[in-house]
């Protein structure tokens, strides 16, 4: 016998005898015997559900990419079926799909999910909170993913960071806002602990979904909006009914996006298929961070020069007013129990670094530049 048919004869004993330690089931993961190489992970058929509509520039887009990823990372062995907002489950209703087993994943943002906990805001967007380089930092580095994975847990869900919108703005207003006393009586789509800041101003913050938004402001149901930025404002074209566009967005000054997956799932999951995933999600976080802004900066250059879209500031009176209200109401979220409180003071200090940084870093640089960059 030659030698290239005796390697090919002990190849396949020794794939008989993992065959037969798995129960002759190729396709089942399964540890290696006696020092043999382990037979690869088994084939999964996932349905991951989005709180986005279909093909929506930036959120609905990456999502899909992540889903893309994950099956060319495992060379096929792991399919996602994506099913935007309302075609299998509603935009809002993702956790539930996951924890309960209806759907395997969610890609959404965790402040949807303060019902089941306010402390989940912490993993999306706080007011007055962290940018999306001092979230990634916190959670990656900070101790936010093993507080992250103590919150979940208990609902059956296993979450990590998988996107960034990046700094939003403060919304489109139908009338100027110029006081605080402007936002009396100021029906406002805004989700989150943003909505309960804006509350407290005297507004009435009303949660939508993204694809309700135009309608109820194009009908006058809502008198401002905040959606995401430049970009998807600019896809969702609410340019045509209201021309003021406010600056800075300090409900959400660097969104995260979480990959959420059923945690018996996740449990199940082989080591190698664990990575793929989280190095799916960890790439998805840092190219649509980098996607958001760069169309941002081109969105709003096309919103100004072709639609007449009017930026204005809001006032360092009501900034400052915002700020006040901000810690007011993350400290009662950080009051509600023990998770919320570790997770509060966890993400407290990490923001305070990253300002101190931030400081002496990028808004040091920022300013030098300034004085000499051209228009």
């Amino acid at each position: 016998m030659d030698r290239r048919a005796l390697l090919r004869g002990a190849g396949l004993v020794g794939a008989a005898a993992l065959l037969t330690a798995c129960g002759g089931n190729s396709d089942q993961d399964c540890a290696p015997v006696d020092g043999a190489p382990a037979i690869l992970s088994k084939k999964r058929s996932l349905k991951m559900v989005t709180a986005w509509p279909k093909n929506f520039p930036g959120l609905g887009t990456g999502a899909e990419r992540l889903a893309r990823r994950i099956e060319a990372l495992s060379d096929g062995r792991i399919g996602v079926k994506l099913y935007a907002a309302g075609e299998l489950v509603g935009a809002l209703g993702g956790f539930d799909a996951v924890a309960q087993g209806q759907a395997d994943m969610y890609h959404a943002a965790e402040y949807y999910w303060q019902g089941k906990s306010p402390a989940f805001n912490f993993f999306a967007a706080v007011p007055m909170g962290m940018t999306g380089s001092e979230i990634s930092a916190w959670v990656r580095f900070g101790g936010g993913q093993e507080l992250w994975d103590e919150l979940a847990a208990p609902f059956g869900v296993k979450a990590m960071l998988a996107g960034n919108s990046g700094v939003q703005m403060g919304g489109w207003f139908q009338k100027d806002i110029n006081s605080v006393e402007d936002f009396q009586g100021l029906r406002i789509r805004m989700p989150g602990l943003g909505g309960e800041v804006m509350r407290r101003l005297g507004a009435t913050p009303i949660t939508k979904q993204g694809g309700e938004i135009f309608q109820a402001l194009s009908q006058g149901n809502i008198d401002a909006t905040e959606w995401v930025g430049p970009w998807n404002d600019l896809a969702f074209g609410f340019h045509t009914i209201v021309k003021n566009y406010y600056y800075p967005g300090i409900h959400e000054p660097g969104s995260a996006l979480s990959l959420g997956l059923n945690k018996k799932l996740w449990d199940d999951l082989s080591a190698q298929d664990r990575t793929i995933i989280e190095a799916s999600a960890a790439a998805e976080n840092d190219i649509m961070l980098a996607e958001f802004n760069a169309n941002n900066a081109r969105a709003l250059d096309t919103l100004i020069r072709e639609h007449g879209v009017q930026l204005k500031r809001f006032s360092d009176e009501i900034l400052k007013r915002l700020g006040e209200i901000s810690t007011e109401v993350i400290a009662e979220v950080a009051a509600t129990d023990d998770i919320s409180r570790r997770i509060f003071e966890s993400y407290a200090a990490s923001r305070k670094d990253g300002m101190r940084w931030g400081e002496i870093g990028e808004r040091a640089f920022a300013e030098a530049r300034a004085l000499s960059a051209a228009e």
